[in-house]
């Protein structure tokens, strides 16, 4: 049956008041970024022999869809520099330019803060839920490295997650791996060394056929052939229009390498047989809070909001929250799978848990975090992982935090994490 997409730019619920108020008109945008661009750069003459991505299995199905004209749907799932106005809106209207009979649905599905562990267990709630999807997008090497930097395993585990259930919703979708860039990631290849985040999920992409564009190595020699400069022209990890002027172009190169010839899409890549990981999180799923049964100490909050002025994001906030304060607070949940979590906020006041699996001794674990102290931090806190699959209990109770130490005895979980 063909599919009928509304016309309008629809955004997922969680994150449409969010990027509402980062959207800036593209022709703005793109006008700042022309005025800011530095003399030596031409995003035509690379600095090396090749080009910054890899093909791989290509994206001829993507192109056959769009090509036939009709509706198509193209979604963009990341962190706050997919969220924020920039490179996205650019590869939108290059989309629009190159099949200008296709009727595009565009899924925003940044969200600020969120790795590739996140994303896997919001997918199908933030992109499938829209139907399917012809073409994605996705980013996490600088969230992944900044959040979970001493967690390869999961890393991998995440970013796995999203493709393989992707993959298993429409075996036809492409999907670009985007490897934006950091300070720490310039360092690493200034040193000889693949940051280990972009080689993670450089795995993922080459076990699945899909094509990936490593903007951080990009920036790095075109930086060290006196291109631009990071503290001048680039100037932070959320880039300035003419930093997203650069990713968007390299995207338009590695479009143009792709459809370069218009080819009869041939067979569909078959699935990996099993996943590169058991425990990647291509199961993950948000679970209701209210189905967590409540030991003591925990209620559940119809529109839970920071008290103490600190800010908080777009869909964590007038949302609703099981909400536990002070030491000894305890709840319980039952899951069946191989890794369980919560999706919360860490806050200034963010608490120190402990938690008992299966009814074995309790363990710590923190959901403090280098920013809780000024934002109240969406954050996906796993608190089991690697478990035989099958049936499960989780419990979670609240420590008191010691003297001196950051942080507070609260925690507010919006979401359970089951995979």
């Amino acid at each position: 049956m063909p599919r009928v997409f509304p016309r309008r730019f629809r955004l997922p619920s969680l994150v449409a008041a969010c990027l509402a108020a980062l959207f800036l008109a593209p022709a703005a945008a793109a006008a700042a970024a022309e005025s800011a661009r530095p003399a030596g750069y031409d995003p035509a003459r690379l600095p090396g022999a090749t080009d910054y991505f890899t093909l791989r299995a290509g994206l001829d199905h993507a192109r056959a869809r769009f090509a036939a004209g009709g509706p198509a749907r193209v979604a963009f799932l990341g962190g706050s520099i997919t969220a924020m106005s920039g490179w996205r809106e650019r590869v939108m209207a290059d989309l629009r330019r190159r099949f200008p009979r296709t009727e595009f649905d565009f899924i925003g599905a940044g969200i600020g803060s969120l790795g590739s562990v996140p994303h896997a267990f919001r997918f199908s709630r933030d992109v499938l839920a829209r139907g399917e999807v012809d073409l994605l997008f996705v980013e996490a090497a600088v969230n992944d490295a900044s959040n979970i930097p001493d967690q390869p395993a999961r890393m991998l585990r995440g970013m796995e997650g999203v493709v393989r259930q992707a993959r298993l919703a429409n075996p036809r979708m492409g999907i670009i791996h985007l490897h934006f860039a950091m300070p720490e990631h310039l360092e690493a290849y200034r040193a000889g060394q693949v940051p280990e985040v972009i080689r993670q999920h450089e795995r993922v992409a080459a076990a699945y056929g899909n094509p990936s564009l490593d903007l951080a190595r990009e920036l790095t020699e075109r930086i060290a052939a006196g291109q631009f400069s990071w503290e001048k022209d680039i100037r932070n990890l959320h880039p300035s229009p003419f930093g997203h002027e650069v990713y968007a172009a390299a995207i338009g190169r590695l479009l143009d390498a792709a459809w370069a010839e218009v080819r009869e899409p041939g067979p569909v890549r078959p699935l990996p047989a099993a996943p590169l990981d058991p425990g990647s999180y291509f199961r993950g799923r948000l679970v209701d809070p209210a189905t967590a049964r409540v030991v003591r100490g925990f209620t559940l909050d119809p529109a839970w909001r920071p008290a103490d002025g600190k800010p908080g994001r777009a869909g964590f906030m007038s949302v609703p929250a099981l909400v536990g304060t002070g030491a000894g607070a305890e709840l319980e949940f039952a899951f069946t799978g191989t890794a369980a979590g919560l999706f919360l906020t860490a806050g200034p006041d963010t608490a120190r848990l402990e938690v008992s699996i299966d009814g074995g001794p309790f363990k710590a674990v923190d959901s403090w975090t280098r920013w809780s102290a000024s934002l109240h931090l969406p954050w996906a806190l796993m608190l089991a992982d690697g478990l035989p699959s099958g049936p499960h209990q989780c419990r979670v109770r609240l420590a008191a935090r010691l003297a001196g130490e950051p942080g507070g005895e609260a925690l507010r979980v919006f979401h359970l994490l089951v995979n």
